[in-house]
């Protein structure tokens, strides 16, 4: 079992360090600011101007900010990390903080690549550090009566996820390769393994653009996924489908030998079981977006609760995406295995580091490798 080391004290505010002010960052430093128990206590982007900016959002324009992280850190002495940039730097940024002895919660995806992720999963497990991956679609309360519900339902046959926005991002999204699938479809394919808990075998992909879109890359897909115990999750999306769109999280069915669960993602999830009750305990909220992503970060470093979304448990839901665009490119099903072990063999030549690559070295198995955490005391 890998370890993480968690915070001595179960109520001290976490000061942290906020890499990243564009758009999703000032979202995410007002939501720095209502959570009683972050400090944030520096600002970095390469735009100085938007660090500031930041701070500005923040609420206190005396935060220092700056363009270096390391810099930042060793003026601060931070608690933990926010990387909240774009996925190429993702890699970079997390390897520098948990090299520096901080933990660290990002923004998905994990990586750019799934090899990318693995290495970082190595990385912390040599430096014992929490790396947690951002994936605020499982904090929605909704999602968790979803699958209370989908316990009621028997045998598992089928789950399907229909998605339509317009957005109009501009930006980097716009000029992105596959943007649906890299930027937008990793939330359903993460909630199908929370929903199922089970790992995905297989996919078959098809994507496009449509002459309307306004992405270059291709902003819709068809995706058909076979899962542990032959369940298959269908995965139909579109980010240039004007006029009733569904919502950010999709419409969802569920289809098991007692009855069927549906949810559109903004309301209560339906379900009908054909005999028997089909009402479900009501249970503690698990926050909602990125506030239960930031409460479940701060709560895992003070307790030592591995949170949904540590890497290894995430990099799954990254391969589920890289798979699915190997599928795209070569029309052909793509197992899930053939891609983790085409990355691990890829992290292990292009890794710099030697005590990262001795790490990779030493898995018996990637699969192995990412069956779970343990938890040390600082």
């Amino acid at each position: 079992m890998t370890a993480f080391r968690r915070l001595e004290s179960q109520d001290a505010t976490v000061r942290v360090i906020q890499v990243g002010a564009g758009s999703m960052g000032n979202a995410w430093l007002r939501n720095d600011q209502v959570n009683p128990d972050i400090e944030v206590v520096g600002i970095v982007d390469l735009n100085l101007d938007a660090a500031r900016a930041g701070a500005v959002a923040y609420g206190d324009p005396s935060v220092p900010v700056g363009t270096d992280l390391l810099a930042l850190i060793a003026e601060t002495r931070p608690d933990a990390i926010l990387d909240i940039t774009v996925p190429v730097a993702h890699h970079p940024i997390t390897t520098d903080a948990l090299f520096t002895g901080l933990p660290v919660l990002g923004e998905k995806p994990a990586a750019q690549t799934v090899a990318e992720a693995l290495s970082l999963a190595a990385a912390a497990e040599v430096t014992g550090e929490l790396f947690m991956v951002s994936q605020s679609r499982r904090y929605n309360d909704q999602l968790v009566a979803f699958r209370q519900q989908a316990a009621l339902l028997g045998d598992l046959g089928t789950v399907s996820t229909e998605f339509a926005k317009a957005p109009h991002f501009g930006g980097f999204r716009d000029e992105m390769d596959n943007v649906l699938l890299l930027d937008m479809a990793i939330h359903p394919f993460d909630s199908v393994r929370y929903l199922l808990e089970r790992d995905p075998i297989s996919v078959y992909c098809d994507s496009y653009n449509p002459s309307w879109s306004w992405y270059r890359g291709d902003a819709a897909a068809s995706a058909v996924f076979e899962f542990e115990g032959g369940i298959r999750y269908t995965y139909n999306g579109s980010w240039c489908a004007p006029g009733l769109e569904t919502s950010w999280n999709g419409a969802w069915r569920l289809s098991g030998a007692a009855g069927s669960a549906l949810w559109d993602g903004d309301n209560a999830p339906l379900v009908e079981v054909v005999d028997g009750d089909g009402s479900v305990d009501a249970l503690g909220s698990v926050g909602d977006g990125i506030a239960g992503s930031l409460a479940a970060f701060v709560h895992a470093l003070r307790t030592g609760t591995v949170p949904d979304g540590e890497v290894h448990g995430n990099v799954m839901s990254l391969a589920m995406v890289e798979a699915a665009i190997e599928s795209k490119d070569r029309g052909v099903k793509i197992l899930i295995d053939d891609v983790l072990e085409r990355a691990y063999a890829k992290a292990l030549a292009t890794e710099k580091r030697d005590d990262v690559r001795a790490q990779l070295e030493s898995w018996t198995s990637v699969r192995a490798a990412l069956q779970g955490v343990a938890v040390d005391a600082r």
